[in-house]
């Protein structure tokens, strides 16, 4: 059963289609994870070492500081709050028996390969008496491991800082968090955590990820004044921000490692952008081309485009947040698209220096102070003719319409645009979400002219 409070988030979400939300879902059971690395020598201790009445297993979220039904909105089982929860179980499903039957792995539900982003997937020696594997990602998956600070996290004195001290994993920090999305979201170098072309050719979902959206569709606790005390108030712009550094820093530096970025004789395609590829072919005279010029990714036709859905987005953070990085940034992501047509060296070291770009713009976007006008400012550039015309592509057109949608939002909560208004918005929005719902329909112009109508509309709010 959906709570009112992701009824809510769904529904009054500026332009939020809940049916793009089913299909994040779906791909969210398929890619969450946990890190497999452990930097101590705490234990994982399970799900149920949680989910006590007097912890997190209320039935109602009433309790006093926290909101205690955290495990009830984790274990939700048809909306996206719950994917988790369910991630473990689909390995069991249709689709989890026949990646695994196609790719030769045994049974998917103990493969390796699927476990280090369907499960909390630690060593035996890191598991504590309750600990489950088949409670799929659970609460240590994304708070970290619970062995040291869990007896003592909820009494005086302990703090934050001092739970974080004991291996909480600080969520509230933008970077800390992207990185532990990132690991299934995008890969990893660890265990089980990266996504080949052979698992997608095999039926595994596309991976897409923004990590404030789809932070509010997993959040189970309310930022009310106690939560704000202990660890300040989240900054939506902030986060999406952060997020979209770290992407393309994630994304890169796979990337550059040749491990990752080949798949024997043959580029890892998982890096690409799919439907450059994925078109109908046929031998008729007249040609049917899905390709699009792109300006600002310099490659030889007919050559496999990288995804720069995040790299595109990140370029109007930079123009709007940190302009004095933005053309250094652009010079990078040029020179990598450049690359991608020479040869694999010099595709590795152009990667190597947009990762490294992109990181130093997540410290900065981390590190500064926003203000009200921000989102404003992102929206415009994202909207803009030099931004615009780089939405050639399924994957790019996605993660747009999900930032509009994520900073409208942004500007609601701050009391910046009204709800009343926001609601108007919607249907230009709405028709952006309709645009991509099916990566094989997607509508290049039907998406920019719907983008832009949202745009110019929140604009003139300003």
């Amino acid at each position: 059963m959906t709570t009112p409070r992701v009824k809510w988030r769904l529904k009054n979400a500026s332009g939020f289609n809940t049916g793009f939300a089913a299909r994040i879902a779906a791909a969210l059971c398929l890619l969450l994870a946990v890190p497999t690395t452990i930097a101590n020598s705490n234990t994982f201790e399970g799900v149920a070492s949680c989910a006590g009445s007097t912890c997190h297993g209320r039935a109602e979220g009433n309790g006093a500081v926290v909101r205690q039904d955290e495990i009830a909105t984790w274990q939700e089982p048809s909306s996206p709050s719950g994917a988790h929860s369910r991630a473990f179980a689909v390995l069991a499903g249709k689709r989890g028996q026949q990646i695994a039957s196609s790719l030769g792995l045994g049974k998917a539900t103990q493969a390796p390969a699927c476990l280090g982003c369907h499960a909390t997937y630690v060593p035996s020696a890191k598991r504590g008496d309750r600990f489950r594997t088949d409670d799929g990602v659970g609460c240590e998956s994304c708070h970290g491991p619970s062995g040291e600070w869990l007896a003592a996290h909820y009494a005086r004195p302990a703090t934050h800082a001092s739970n974080v001290a004991n291996g909480l994993t600080p969520l509230e920090n933008p970077q800390a968090r992207a990185n532990v999305c990132l690991d299934c979201h995008y890969g990893s170098a660890k265990t089980g955590q990266f996504v080949t072309h052979s698992m997608m050719a095999a039926g595994h979902p596309r991976v897409s990820f923004e990590l404030d959206l789809f932070s509010a569709l997993q959040q189970h606790h309310d930022v009310d004044s106690d939560y704000t005390a202990r660890k300040r108030a989240p900054n939506a712009v902030r986060f999406w921000a952060v997020g979209q550094a770290e992407a393309v820093k994630r994304a890169t530096s796979l990337f550059a490692k040749p491990k990752f970025g080949t798949e024997g004789a043959f580029p890892q395609l998982y890096f690409y952008d799919c439907h450059s590829c994925h078109r109908t072919i046929t031998d008729g005279q007249q040609r049917k081309l899905t390709f699009e010029t792109n300006p600002a990714r310099p490659i030889p036709f007919g050559n496999p485009p990288f995804n720069d859905e995040n790299i595109i987005m990140l370029s109007a953070v930079a123009g709007a947040l940190v302009p004095a990085q933005a053309d250094s940034f652009q010079s990078a992501s040029r020179n990598f698209h450049r690359a991608m047509g020479q040869s694999g060296s010099d595709a590795r070291l152009a990667a190597q220096e947009l990762s490294q770009r992109a990181g130093a713009l997540s410290n900065a976007l981390s590190q500064r102070a926003y203000a009200n006008a921000d989102a404003f400012r992102v929206i415009d550039i994202i909207s803009g003719k030099a931004t615009s015309a780089r939405f050639t592509d399924y994957a790019g057109s996605v993660q747009a319409v999900m930032a509009i949608d994520t900073l409208l939002n942004a500007l609601v909560k701050e009391g910046r645009v009204s709800v009343g208004a926001a609601a108007g918005i919607r249907t230009n929005i709405n028709r952006a979400y309709a645009a991509v719902a099916e990566p094989n329909a997607y509508r290049p112009a039907e998406f920019r002219s719907a983008l832009k109508s949202a745009s110019g509309a929140i604009g003139r709010l300003r």
